[in-house]
């Protein structure tokens, strides 16, 4: 049962918004469209080394992904996107929208590495929607959760990387999210295989078209087949395992 405060409500002051006003609108979005949720948060590194051609593959990626989603009719009204970045900062770039409201952001390569602050960053959005979803009583899929990262961690603590593995693995052995570590040449694979209970993904010559389509396809077929782990099995290539 969801719990019965809300923090976006809570915290706001009393000269604020009306309460009534904005509970309204929260809810409006499930009275228009009442169809089981597929959430799906990307967490992206848009770190300096991410300049040039790989932000530029990442967002060519990232319109696949929305354009092979939206052809789904069942799909574009279940699964819902969101992305946190991290480079200079952690910043939720897009809060959770259905997949027909989806629009990518445009990204900018600056700063470190602050993988694990943006996890962590990550699971309290997907804690914070499930909550959403339990409110107005809409029923929702696994939610997933992607990270794409090129690089070594940079400027977490070491409290917030343990916090990060932590909760990625009990939300896995719990069943409350699906978590996929994909990493870009230049991302450090043995932390990556700590963080993730799955086997990470590596994609060669920023294939970013070929990663979306596939996950496209996965997210379609959870969302419209209510399979919990429903995900396509990747091109073998992809296996960190394979190489060297």
């Amino acid at each position: 049962m969801a719990q019965p405060n809300d923090t976006a409500v809570d915290d706001a002051p009393l000269g604020g918004p009306d309460w009534g006003e904005d509970l309204f609108d929260n809810s409006q979005e499930f009275a228009d469209n009442p169809e089981p949720r597929c959430p799906c948060v990307l967490v992206l590194d848009t770190s300096q080394s991410m300049n040039g051609e790989p932000l530029a593959a990442l967002h060519r990626g990232l319109h696949v992904f929305r354009d092979e989603l939206q052809a789904m009719p069942l799909a574009r009204m279940r699964v819902e996107v969101a992305i946190v970045s991290f480079g200079t900062e952690v910043r939720v770039v897009q809060e959770f929208v259905t997949v027909d409201r989806f629009q990518p952001p445009a990204l900018e390569a600056e700063g470190e590495t602050p993988l694990c602050t943006a996890l962590v960053r990550a699971l309290d959005l997907v804690e914070k929607r499930k909550e959403r979803y339990r409110a107005n009583g809409v029923p929702y899929f696994r939610p997933w959760v992607i990270l794409i990262t090129d690089g070594m961690p940079q400027g977490d603590s070491l409290d917030t990387t343990r916090q990060a593995v932590q909760r990625i693995r009990a939300a896995e052995s719990s069943g409350k999210a699906a978590f996929f570590a994909v990493g870009v040449e230049g991302a450090n694979r043995k932390l990556l295989a700590r963080i993730s209970v799955r086997p990470p993904l590596w994609l060669p010559e920023l294939r970013f078209v070929d990663l979306f389509a596939w996950l496209s396809a996965s997210t379609a077929r959870a969302a419209t087949n209510c399979i919990a782990d429903a995900v396509e099995a990747p091109p073998s290539e992809w296996n960190a395992n394979r190489l060297g």
